[in-house]
């Protein structure tokens, strides 16, 4: 195993120090490049090859950008390394489950237009995510040659959280897009979220991924349809990797407190002058962040959403949390019968 060959596929000394000696000589590690449900995809220091998802059983569940451990003959998957970081949001629809976006990941480009789409509520949202994956978020607007003047969008964004980078760029200029080089440098791994339409695979084109299909948007509310439909990390001109995601129209949070906490920070430290702990930031008494507010200290947007995305992170954290005791007590149950049967059946021999 050559690590200066995987370094380019974003190999690090954190995992080069998890394996063992047996396992640096016997095994080797490839990157998972995309995840389709019966295969998946995946690079190593000497090419591309997909695998049936059978083959990774014991590796557990798997998100684009995780480190495998595979046997070199069969191709069978030992284990998983661990992370550095991981974003997860709650799966869309009814089901309550949890879905891996990308793993270890640097960067986070949260992709918005100046248009329609730019929305502060869901700025915050992606945000949420980043922090508690303890990734750099930034914001990228796109389109910025369809408005007349992007600098007051930008700098409402650049209030959601202290020190964050956003810039405004036409996708499609190579000079402009030049901007983000830095964090596409060798060796890092960026990620481009956001809804559909706002230009993710024009401006991963403009980075130096392959073509890729793009559709135009709709006119009357500037919503775009679905162009990605499978995440896939994509090596760049620049010598990093970004993995592409489809838009998402909607993002749930889930066990992401301490992420809220971070980006709602003005929040929270008001709330921490509060006369009462459980103080609910409405009618008490003697509540800090009311009198924030009316003193213009505070927005009163803020808190609104701050509220809303607590009460939706919580409900959806015990979802979570209830499910996977299911599964836990369904997987004791199983394995309660199948020893009886064994103990049956050694009975009657």
């Amino acid at each position: 195993m050559n690590a200066q060959d995987l370094r380019t596929l974003g190999w690090r000394p954190a995992f080069q120090r998890q394996l063992s000696p047996e396992e640096e000589q016997n095994l080797i590690p490839v990157r998972v490049a995309a995840h389709f449900g019966s295969q998946v995809l995946c690079l190593s220091y000497s090419g591309e090859f997909a695998l049936p998802t059978a083959l990774i059983q014991a590796c557990g569940e798997v998100a684009v950008g995780d480190w495998l451990l595979l046997e070199p003959d069969s191709r069978r998957g030992v284990r998983r390394l661990e992370r550095e970081s991981l974003v997860a949001r709650r799966a869309a629809g009814e089901k309550v489950q949890r879905q891996l976006i990308a793993a270890n990941l640097d960067t986070l480009f949260i992709v918005t237009s100046c248009n329609h789409d730019f929305n502060l509520a869901r700025l915050e949202r992606y945000l949420a995510l980043a922090a508690e994956a303890a990734v750099e978020p930034v914001v990228i607007l796109t389109k910025s040659d369809l408005c007349d003047d992007p600098l007051p969008l930008r700098q409402q964004a650049m209030r959601l959280k202290s020190g964050l980078i956003v810039e405004a760029i036409d996708a499609r200029d190579p000079t402009q897009v030049n901007s983000l080089a830095d964090w596409c440098g060798v060796a890092k791994t960026v990620a481009l979220v956001g809804s559909s339409g706002v230009g993710k695979s024009t401006l991963a084109m403009t980075l130096g991924v392959g073509p890729l299909a793009t559709q135009e948007i709709r006119e009357d509310d500037s919503r775009g349809r679905h162009t990605t439909t499978a995440r896939h990390l994509h090596r760049l001109d620049a010598g990093g990797l970004l993995i592409d995601t489809p838009g998402m129209r909607e993002l749930q949070l889930a066990d992401c407190e301490s992420g809220l906490a971070e980006v709602f920070d003005d929040v929270v430290a008001f709330a921490d002058h509060c006369r009462f702990r459980n103080c609910t930031h409405d009618t008490e008494p003697g509540c800090a962040v009311q009198e924030a507010i009316e003193c213009g200290e505070l927005d009163k947007r803020r808190l609104t959403s701050f509220l809303k995305l607590q009460s939706e992170e919580a409900r959806n954290s015990k979802s979570l949390h209830e499910r996977r005791q299911d599964s836990r007590k369904q997987g004791q149950f199983y394995k309660s019968v199948m020893a009886a049967k064994r103990q049956r059946k050694s009975g009657e021999d």
